[in-house]
């Protein structure tokens, strides 16, 4: 989906397509078919944005077969789908039954992870849409934080790959005209654990063509003020790639036991679900929300929020609630001024599969409604912000 910016600009909204699991070339193309053609067709527009995920076997088939990619990008085409960024968080397994810490490997003092992105970033050139010259891709925030801390050697090995990929960014761009930008994607529990802590590294590296990803979703769950958290990075130069519009999970009063009990529900042995309290003496957290609802792990004398990515437009059920607000106010900043400070949105809640049984969705049918309809308020929240929907 496609809208013109007050400033004349075009600001492109997508949906992450890491909710559909696929390792394979084979699996995306029928993502495509069972999936995001089926969205398009329940937004009734003739063009979708989809924040494609390629996880490792499906980017090297296209790597390595030029023909896979220009069919791929025919498809693309023939289903009205149009990509412009692309979710290179995970590398592979993300649809596994457990995914948890397996997500932050390789990091980014793996060579692989510096392969892999770059890998992608050849990919997208040759996927965007012919009147597309910017493509972004979400990246890793370097590491999680527990084998970084205790190797002196990583910041340096990490700092020395990013430095490398945007050399080839610069390289990418003078052979095929296409300019591809990377965000670094700040994730409670990494070593970039927020948008204030990118700064450092960020600087160090020193590349216009690497900058950050602000996932509202993380951003809330750290409890970062949106306006603050823009000032910041505009103050140190930093570059916002793209902003993946997400929401998390707040709970008001922690102490309760039916809140205990309602959080509970949202325990899950798939994904990591960070937990957050803000305090007097600074934030405090647990890995996941098993450990925060099951002890005395967290003080409760204050809100918590835990990182798991609820649907936009249905929140929790009370006395849960979703972080949405922060989204609102981050989608303010980011494109209600006078110039967008991104132009690459992207819808992602790939949490449906891990909701509570009752909440999940049973058919592809009620999936398709369910992206659908998120993508509806995303489109709703632009067009109050002065954003024209294009056709």
């Amino acid at each position: 989906m496609r809208f013109r910016h007050p400033d004349g600009s075009t600001v492109h909204l997508s949906y992450c397509t890491n909710v559909h699991p696929a390792e394979t070339l084979d699996g995306v193309r029928a993502q495509l078919r069972d999936h995001c053609e089926p969205v398009r067709r329940r937004l009734g527009r003739d063009r979708l944005g989809i924040g494609l995920w390629l996880a490792r076997d499906a980017a090297r088939t296209l790597i390595n077969d030029p023909a896979e990619l220009r069919s791929l990008r025919a498809e693309l085409d023939r289903r009205g789908l149009e990509v412009v960024t692309l979710n290179g968080f995970p590398y592979e397994g993300f649809g596994a039954d457990e995914v948890k810490y397996r997500v932050y490997k390789p990091d980014w003092t793996d060579p692989e992870r510096l392969a892999h992105t770059t890998d992608l970033a050849r990919l997208l050139a040759g996927l965007l849409p012919d009147d597309a010259t910017e493509g972004t891709i979400s990246t890793l925030p370097i590491a999680w934080r527990t084998p970084f801390a205790s190797d002196p050697e990583a910041a340096r090995t990490a700092h020395t790959a990013l430095t490398t990929l945007g050399d080839r960014l610069d390289a990418l761009a003078e052979l095929t005209g296409k300019s591809i930008r990377i965000g670094l994607e700040p994730e409670p529990g990494c070593t970039v654990e927020t948008t204030a802590d990118a700064i450092a590294p960020l600087t160090a590296v020193g590349h216009p063509r690497i900058g950050i990803c602000i996932d509202t979703c993380h951003l809330a769950t750290s409890f970062e003020d949106p306006d603050t958290a823009v000032d910041t990075l505009g103050a140190a130069g930093i570059p916002i790639a793209k902003a993946q519009l997400s929401a998390a999970l707040h709970a008001e009063h922690p102490h309760l036991p039916e809140v205990r009990t309602a959080l509970a529900a949202f325990a899950e042995p798939r994904f990591l679900h960070q937990t957050r309290t803000r305090t007097a003496a600074g934030l405090r957290g647990t890995d996941d929300l098993d450990e925060a609802v099951t002890g005395r792990a967290l003080p409760d004398g204050a809100p918590w929020r835990a990182h798991f990515h609820v649907p936009l437009h249905t929140p929790p059920a009370p006395p849960l609630t979703s972080t949405l607000p922060v989204l609102r106010s981050a989608l303010t900043r980011l494109v209600g001024g006078g110039h967008p400070l991104t132009r690459h949105l992207e819808v992602e809640t790939y949490t449906w599969q891990a909701l509570p049984a009752a909440l999940r969705p049973r058919t592809r049918t009620q999936l398709a409604d369910g992206i659908a309809a998120e993508l509806t308020l995303a489109r709703d929240l632009l067009v109050d912000l002065g954003l024209k929907e294009l056709p």
